[in-house]
């Protein structure tokens, strides 16, 4: 059986290997010479701890299983693991402790200030310790996993096509008719191109974010870091009786953060280079331009966790995005052949390896994984 893929993201190339292990036939298509949207520029931060809890944790979980195997045979490096989730509040320290003590904080400790590592800072109220995230360059990665797919999977790639269509047996490109049996189209932030009806009723908008690449600190992150504005934002931290009141602190605060969508992750590059970020501005058609001001609120936050200079040098600055909609994901199924699929939650690294296993068992052509 033949499956095309259309788009050649983390989503579409989860899709491929899904598609490949199940014994089908597989050719991706994308418009670009190699991946350049959201897939590449994010932190490449694979996670688990804070993701909501039901189906999204659940992918998240399944997800990470398939990054630590792919990696090691993808020779894809992985850079860090766990996350230290900081807390610079004593409402924020209830909160990651109730989390802790919960069902999703299986694995996961509080630490005390004094047990703090090098390089967070000591005045913080405390830290979650979760062992399960993966962290891995994500624009070294994507080419990688796509050239691993190729060579050991047999799976075609047919870069710089543009899908013009989805029609019975086949997808109309630029370089003529592709014939399949199943069509997934992951389109990423392209929500008319192709079945533009099925995108349309999730509502999506898209997420700007402005991200930022420091030069080498001298010292090593033991694990991806984060602080208290994560837990407004990451929904398995929902539930914690500490969070209204951290909320309401916060928006005392750091309104101007709170204002911009801005939380605090910052993980380590081969090289020493920090990737620090991010802001979340959202709409249909997101300006490119990034303000100094959400620069220096971002960077404000990462001294506040750690020890970094009062002026650390920017290397590389960029705009990421992705679509955004009320749900955190969606398989939509326009014909009985074919399926949309979108991340729209920014949540595609660490999910979207399981989202592409519910897709082939919505075909079935793959038995669905057990909740």
């Amino acid at each position: 059986m033949r499956l095309v893929v259309v788009g050649a993201g983390i989503v579409g190339l989860a899709h491929a290997l899904a598609g490949a292990r199940a014994g089908l036939s597989v050719t991706v298509i994308d418009r670009e010479a190699r991946a350049n949207g959201a897939s590449i520029r994010n932190f490449g931060f694979v996670t688990v701890t804070g993701q909501q809890a039901g189906e999204t944790w659940r992918r998240a979980r399944r997800a990470r299983e398939i990054w630590a195997e792919v990696a090691a045979a993808a020779g894809i490096p992985v850079l860090q693991r766990g996350l230290l989730m900081a807390a610079r509040r004593a409402e924020a320290r209830a909160v990651i402790e109730a989390f802790a003590s919960g069902p999703m904080g299986q694995g996961c400790r509080v630490l005390a200030p004094e047990e703090m590592p090098s390089p967070l800072r000591r005045d913080l109220a405390g830290a979650l310790l979760s062992p399960h995230e993966l962290r891995i360059e994500p624009r070294e990665a994507l080419p990688r996993l796509a050239a691993w797919l190729e060579t050991r999977h047999g799976v075609r790639f047919l870069w710089r096509t543009h899908a013009r269509g989805v029609e019975p047996g086949r997808v109309e490109t630029t370089r003529g008719p592709v014939p399949a049996d199943r069509v997934v189209v992951c389109p990423g932030t392209d929500f008319l191109s192709l079945f533009p009806e099925a995108i349309a009723a999730q509502a999506p908008v898209r997420c700007k974010l402005a991200m930022l690449r420091l030069a080498d600190p001298g010292w090593r992150l033991p694990a991806t870091v984060m602080s208290d504005l994560g837990l407004l934002r990451y929904p398995g931290y929902a539930d914690a009786p500490a969070l209204p009141a951290l909320r309401a602190r916060l928006e005392a605060e750091q309104p101007a953060h709170i204002a911009q969508g801005i939380h605090l992750i910052v993980v380590q590059s081969a090289d020493g280079s920090l990737v620090v970020g991010d802001s979340h501005h959202y709409g249909d058609t997101p300006d490119p331009f990034l303000a100094a001001e959400t620069e220096a609120l971002i960077l404000e936050e990462a001294r506040a966790v750690l020890h970094l200079p009062d002026s650390p040098r920017v290397i590389e600055r960029w705009v990421g995005e992705y679509p955004a909609a009320s749900a955190p994901a969606f398989i939509a199924a326009p014909t009985p052949e074919s399926r949309v699929v979108m991340v729209t939650s920014g949540t595609g690294m660490s999910t979207a390896f399981a989202l592409a296993e519910e897709t082939l068992a919505s075909f079935g052509l793959l038995a669905a994984q057990p909740a």
